[in-house]
């Protein structure tokens, strides 16, 4: 399970067997939330028990690091 990078207490992560298209998992302070790349952002397929303010900031982190995101997906993945 490689974790891309953590920010405010949630751990941004791929599952070692994944799937396409491109998506990442955020978990922490005991909730969830997985987003996808559509192509041109990332937006949020599922979430569970996540703050209001701390999906925002989640989201934030997400779009400021989307060249990382999918870099370290095609690196990890050989794409």
């Amino acid at each position: 399970m490689p974790e891309v990078f953590r920010f405010f207490g949630f751990s941004f992560f791929f599952y070692s067997k994944e799937h396409e298209p491109i998506h990442i998992h955020v978990e922490g302070n005991g909730g969830m939330a997985k987003f996808v790349w559509d192509g041109i952002k990332f937006t949020m397929l599922v979430q569970e028990n996540i703050k209001t303010n701390d999906l925002k900031k989640i989201k934030a982190v997400i779009d400021e690091n989307a060249d990382l995101i999918i870099k370290r997906w095609e690196e990890h993945f050989n794409r």
